[in-house]
């Protein structure tokens, strides 16, 4: 199977760590399926001496889409506000709600989610250094001080660019824990949804 350019292009990055993931072997309903699906374990960002990387932990199935718009991001926007916040670079983002299944908010009626195509990704926290060497975690649902609500103001803020829609904490019960991000265009290309 020959890659798409999508894929051609994550994977001419050095150092990204992302596979195309082969169809599923049990079929997923038509309007579940996620357009050239893969798995990121791991993206190239700039850093202030060279490349670096950043994990997804654990490594989300997502729409290349998607992770490209991620890796966009992570590189022009997360890193330098880690660095700027912190002073340290940005290592992992704890995630979860790749693709799945679902409608909206896990509701049995409804609309489906932009997880259940791939197109959204849900973040828990954001790890700055390493952890052995005495790195910080940023909890999106329990951010630690001033200085960390702050970081934390800067992602969504920022996120509020890169995606079409931007739910966490405070827009709803459903998103009181992490950061929803997805790449679902809206009615007017220019419209983006940012709570």
């Amino acid at each position: 199977m020959e890659a798409s350019a999508c894929m051609r292009s994550l994977t001419g990055v050095a150092g990204h760590r992302i596979r195309p993931l082969a169809s599923a072997a049990k079929p997923e309903p038509e309007e579940c399926r996620v357009v050239d699906p893969v798995v990121i374990e791991a993206l190239t960002v700039r850093t202030a001496d060279g490349p670096g990387s950043v994990k997804l932990l654990p490594p989300p199935t997502v729409s290349c889409e998607l992770a490209r718009a991620v890796s966009l991001w992570l590189d022009t926007s997360l890193q330098p506000l880690a660095r700027g916040a912190f002073g340290r670079e940005l290592t992992a983002l704890r995630v979860g709600g790749g693709h799945e299944c679902r409608r909206r908010n896990r509701q049995t009626g409804g609309p489906l989610s932009e997880h259940a195509t791939g197109k959204a990704l849900d973040i828990f926290a954001f790890q700055l250094g390493e952890e052995k060497q005495g790195g910080l975690s940023v909890s999106v649902e329990r951010p630690s001080g001033l200085e960390q609500t702050r970081f934390l103001d800067g992602v969504r803020q920022s996120a509020c660019g890169a995606f079409m829609t931007v739910l966490g904490p405070g827009s709803d019960a459903a998103h009181a824990n992490h950061l929803h991000v997805d790449i679902q265009q809206r009615r007017a290309v220019s419209s983006r949804f940012c709570q």
